[in-house]
Formats: structure tokens, C-alpha cells, sequence
């Protein structure tokens, strides 16, 4: 068996009424906080009153810019925080993860973001950082890298460091309870094609292995109740469903899906969970076709693990994924703004994405522009 290494909070709680433990774990990490929470400041009133009088919170409106981390760093610096909790979306908890990476730093983002800085390490430890997602798709709270966008590049970067990784993550399926469906389909479809790429990558493991392939089925399942209404059950299913995807990416890596959206999304501003939702049917397609081996049997056993829950062929089962999810309301590319001419610099820029590097087969430009133009 080949080594590898796991890389994971340092301690996770799962399950309903979890986060109510939140307060008393923070406080025993100082008592001067920052907490970023999402574009509603109600729904993070319960963790700021009870955390007391020397907790700041930030909002984070949207998927964090290189503008808006600068413009929160540097509040927060001024606030000198013990620790950084952020409880929200896979956006808000990014923005907290990079924060909690940067305060102590002496230098800017710029010195450490992939493919557009300098991509250094970083030169301090980051601040213990608490992580409460409130949807079920990113897994951001388990993952070592928080994604910035870059709006005048047109691009979507990591800063990312093994450091990074939460102390504590608390994973609290009531969290996401009432979440609206068009956001609890496009996370979903984040949770489960985070579940599917590192179960297939190139670096997958035995420990990514136990954790991915049996969330691929819970995760279809769970999303297709929820599509249906509201249930609480479903709910923590596709809670898990995240967590399990989010400690899978943080140790195999990701592939095209995520390799392509990154470029997406810098460059039309769409949500990434959606872009994910678009591009799985397709790429799945496309990977199958080009895979031999060990590769194709992995990519054969997830198209069968879809086929099983859609009622349809191994061989229909990324078209089928991809008419349900148009089915229950996702758009797709073209609808989210990405124009026909810009396929071209899309697949070309994703060939040095980092997410491709797992991918199971090398996709060409030509191939991955096939994808686009389907997806």
C-alpha cells in the first residue's frame, strides 16, 4: 500500500444541537474573537451575544474578493483577535480561514495566493480558526486553502497552507435546516461532485476511498429528498455528505469540475456551487470516455452508483445527472454568462488549475472546450 498522510481538523463535532457547544469551546481559545458570518447578521446573533463584549463581527456578502479580504484584514488586525470563527456558507468561511491564515502575517495576500502571487508559505502561524457552516456543500470547514476571487483577473485563486486546517469544526445539520432550495441544490451538487472527483482522482487513498465512495449514493439521495421539501433527516445526510467531501478534497485533491469552475467563476461572478452543478454531468462524461484501466472501472462504479438512483444506464448516467439537475432548476453555462467565445480561455487556463492535477485522464483545451459547450 502506497503512504499517505491525512490532514483534518483538529477535533470535529457532528450532529444536531453540536453548535449550541460552540461558545464555551471558543472562549477557552481567548477572549477577544472575530467572528465572520454571512450577509445576515441575525442569523449569527445567538454565537456573537453569547461569545460577549470583545467579539467583532464582519459580514461576508459574497464570495470573498482579493478587495474584500484586504478590507477585512485590515479591521480586523486593528481588533488584535485571539482566535476566528466563522459560521456560515463555504464564502464566509473561507474569508474567516484566510483571515485567521493573514492577521499575524507580515506581509499581504498577494505574497501567498496561488497563480496570480507569489504563492510563498506563510511566515507565521495562523490564528486558531473555529469553523460552523450553515449549508451543506463546500466542506470548507475541513479544508486546508480559502478560494479568492479576483474580479479585474477574472479569475478564482487558493491561499492555502496545511496550517490553515480549523481547530475545531462544528458541524450542526439544524444550521442548514430551512436553507433555500435554490442554494440547497447548488451545495448539494458541490457536496456530492466533491465526494465523486477525489473518489476517482489520481490521489486518492484508502482513508479518501472510505470516506467518498459511500457519500456518493447518500448524497444523491439526500438531495433528491430535499428537492421534494423539507425533511430533516435528508438534511443531515447532506451534511455528512460535505463533511465526508470536504476531508476527502483536503487529502486527494479535486479534477476538472473544479479545475474548470474556478475559471468560471472569475470570470462571471456566478456561484460556485452552480458552476460545480453544470459542469458534473458533463466532465464525468468526458473523463469516462478518455479513461482506461483502473481509472475507467472507478469512473464505471460512480456512473452505476448515479444510474442506480436515477432509474437509468451506466452508460445515460451523466446526461441523466445533468437533466435532472436542469430538471430541478440549476442553470447551465451559458444562462450563468459564459459566452461560447470565451470556451477557448476558459479550458486554456484551467489546464494549469491545480484542482487538475487529481483529474483521473489528461483532458485537452479541445476536450474540456466539449464540456463547456454541453455543460
Amino acid at each position: 500500500m502506497t503512504p499517505f498522510g491525512i490532514t483534518a481538523p483538529g477535533r470535529i463535532l457532528f450532529g444536531r444541537g453540536e453548535a449550541a457547544k460552540a461558545p464555551n469551546l471558543i472562549r477557552a481559545l481567548g477572549a477577544r474573537v472575530l467572528v465572520i458570518h454571512g450577509a445576515n447578521p441575525a442569523r449569527a446573533a445567538w454565537l456573537v451575544t453569547a461569545l460577549g463584549p470583545d467579539t467583532l463581527a464582519l459580514p461576508c456578502a459574497g464570495e470573498p474578493t482579493l478587495a474584500d479580504l484586504q478590507t477585512a484584514l485590515a479591521t480586523a488586525r486593528a481588533h488584535r483577535p485571539d482566535c476566528v470563527v466563522a459560521l456560515g456558507g463555504g464564502a464566509a468561511l473561507d474569508l474567516g480561514k484566510a483571515l485567521a491564515a493573514l492577521i499575524p502575517a507580515p506581509d499581504g495576500p498577494m505574497e501567498h495566493l496561488e497563480v496570480v502571487g507569489k504563492g510563498l508559505p506563510l511566515t507565521a502561524n495562523p490564528l486558531p480558526y473555529v469553523a460552523l457552516p450553515t449549508t451543506a456543500g463546500t466542506g470548507a470547514e475541513v479544508t486546508k486553502n480559502a478560494v479568492i476571487g479576483l474580479p479585474d483577473l477574472g479569475r478564482k485563486v487558493s491561499l492555502r497552507d496545511d496550517r490553515m486546517v480549523a481547530r475545531l469544526a462544528i458541524v450542526d445539520p439544524a444550521l442548514t435546516d430551512g436553507c433555500p432550495r435554490t442554494v440547497t441544490l447548488a451545495s448539494g451538487l458541490d457536496a456530492v461532485t466533491q465526494v465523486i472527483e477525489p473518489y476517482v482522482s489520481l490521489k486518492a487513498t484508502p482513508y479518501t476511498d472510505a470516506l467518498a465512495r459511500p457519500a456518493i449514493a447518500t448524497g444523491m439521495q439526500a438531495l433528491m429528498r430535499l428537492m421534494r421539501g423539507e425533511e430533516a433527516e435528508a438534511r443531515d445526510r447532506m451534511a455528512w455528505v460535505s463533511l465526508c467531501g470536504g476531508l476527502a478534497l483536503a487529502n486527494a485533491g479535486l479534477g476538472a469540475v473544479h479545475g474548470l469552475a474556478g475559471v468560471i467563476g472569475g470570470m462571471t461572478g456566478a456561484a460556485h456551487g452552480v458552476i460545480c452543478g453544470a459542469l458534473l454531468g458533463p466532465v464525468l462524461a468526458a473523463n469516462r470516455a478518455a479513461a482506461t484501466g483502473a481509472a475507467r472501472a472507478r469512473l464505471d462504479e460512480v456512473c452505476s452508483i448515479i444510474a442506480t438512483q436515477l432509474g437509468c444506464s451506466v452508460e445515460a448516467a451523466p446526461l441523466a445527472l445533468q437533466s435532472w439537475a436542469r430538471g430541478a432548476g440549476l442553470p447551465g453555462l451559458a444562462e450563468l454568462g459564459l459566452a461560447a467565445s470565451d470556451h477557448a480561455r476558459v479550458a486554456e487556463a484551467a489546464c494549469s488549475a491545480s484542482s487538475m492535477k487529481g483529474n483521473p485522464v489528461p483532458l485537452s483545451p479541445e476536450a474540456l472546450c466539449m464540456v463547456l459547450a454541453t455543460a
